[in-house]
């Protein structure tokens, strides 16, 4: 029962002090790679970097100021057709909020359908509307995936890059109005997109 509970407190040491051996011994020095250089084993074509020298990937989002003008061009929608009740959700492609507002009057339950539908659409690379019909069928679908909504009321938004950020909006009596909303947030910020 005593080694149980020292076991943590081992592996608090040791795993670090593993990482901190490994990478000494895996650490090339100059006269290492001079040597390493000189073995046929180094002459084999080394994979192409993913996306840079470093082998780093970058990805695009949409900056703060972009996304609180989407997010206000969606709302500003809604209320001009007298649905201030909607809360509307900027995300980025991984579905984290990068602005949100919910409107006067918004129900609890707008909050994260809105965030969810703008996930849905950021991580799909389209619209909810369109995404729809692939929800249905028998036994597991898409609409099975945690976090994501496929209501309409989610439109996705694009660079060069492919799919970088969804807006989405929750809380109109149709989705389809959502959608509208959603859309005026895009068209809002569509000439700094590139």
């Amino acid at each position: 029962m005593r080694t149980f509970h020292r076991l943590p407190r081992i592996l608090a040491f040791t795993v670090p002090l593993a990482a901190i051996v490994a990478t000494a011994a895996c650490g090339a020095s100059t006269s290492d790679e001079a040597t390493a250089a000189s073995t046929p084993l180094a002459t084999a074509a080394a994979p192409a970097p993913v996306d840079g020298a470093d082998g780093l990937v970058s990805q695009n989002r949409l900056g703060v100021g972009a996304a609180q003008t989407a997010a206000q061009a969606a709302l500003a929608k809604c209320q001009a057709d007298g649905l201030g009740f909607v809360t509307v959700s900027v995300v980025d492609r991984n579905g984290n909020v990068q602005a949100m507002l919910r409107g006067d009057n918004a129900a609890q339950h707008t909050v994260e359908a809105a965030r969810q539908k703008a996930y849905t659409a950021a991580a799909f690379g389209a619209n909810t509307s369109d995404l729809s019909d692939r929800a249905k069928g028998d036994g597991a679908t898409v609409a099975d995936l945690p976090g994501t909504l496929f209501l309409a009321g989610g439109v996705s938004v694009k660079s060069a890059s492919g799919s970088i950020a969804g807006i989405g909006v929750g809380g109109a009596p149709d989705g389809m109005r959502d959608q509208a909303c959603a859309a005026a947030g895009l068209d809002a910020i569509a000439g700094a997109l590139g």
